[in-house]
């Protein structure tokens, strides 16, 4: 008899938001999509009802807790999902909500989320404080210790052993939620160290797929 077909890991990034255009961090803070990001999010499932026709399980689409992942996945299509803590954002603690420039600025040096990571940040940064987006809400930033990369790619290996059950059986399984979480799970997926997904781009609203092809794990589609 033939072998039992592996499913596909799908990985679809949130839609824009005011602070993924400005290029502040964004972990744990909740902003919302902007309209454009809807819009986004609607053709994201448009592409991936073409490319899946057969769809996903709801038992098997699971987003992060954060509005702007659910709000995604419910404009692409996928209405009924799991939320898992499994696939939150990186917390970036005291980088919350600030630029790379503002945080070279306050370092004093050219500080890299990858490589120096929140706790290189003065702890004096610490603390809770009020932002304003640019339709006049404001959000509450909390800026704490935050998570070690190594913390981060712990939490994306709890999220792909979640999801081996459905993939062994042959199911397709959809993860919607943010860049550098999805990034960093990649990199688990492949068996490779965390730092090597500052190397996978992935944008706005696009979608990547990860499959086994002859007994090893690899990337079948990025960036779609």
């Amino acid at each position: 008899m033939p072998a039992k077909q592996f499913g596909r890991l799908v990985l679809l990034r949130h839609g824009q938001t005011v602070w993924s255009e400005s290029g502040q961090y964004t972990g744990r803070t909740d902003i919302p999509l902007t309209d454009e990001g809807e819009r986004q999010a609607v053709r994201a499932g448009e592409r991936l009802r073409e490319a899946f026709p057969n769809g996903f399980l709801p038992g098997d689409i699971f987003t992060s807790t954060m509005g702007r992942a659910q709000s995604t996945a419910e404009l692409a299509g996928f209405p009924e999902h799991e939320t898992t803590e499994n696939i939150v954002e990186w917390d970036y603690g005291r980088a919350e909500g600030r630029t790379r420039q503002q945080l070279a600025a306050m370092t004093g040096f050219p500080w890299d989320v990858w490589r120096d990571g929140s706790r290189a940040i003065d702890p004096r940064y610490e603390g809770r404080r009020i932002e304003t987006l640019p339709d006049g809400q404001q959000i509450v930033v909390v800026n704490g210790p935050g998570e070690t990369l190594d913390e981060v790619a712990r939490r994306a290996r709890a999220a792909i052993d979640a999801a081996m059950p459905a993939l062994e059986a042959g199911r397709d399984v959809l993860f919607v939620a943010h860049a550098h979480i999805l990034r960093i799970l990649t990199t688990q997926w492949l068996d490779e160290p965390a730092s090597f997904a500052r190397k996978l781009r992935l944008d706005t609203a696009h979608y990547s797929v990860l499959g086994v092809y002859k007994g090893d794990h690899v990337i079948e589609r990025w960036n779609c």
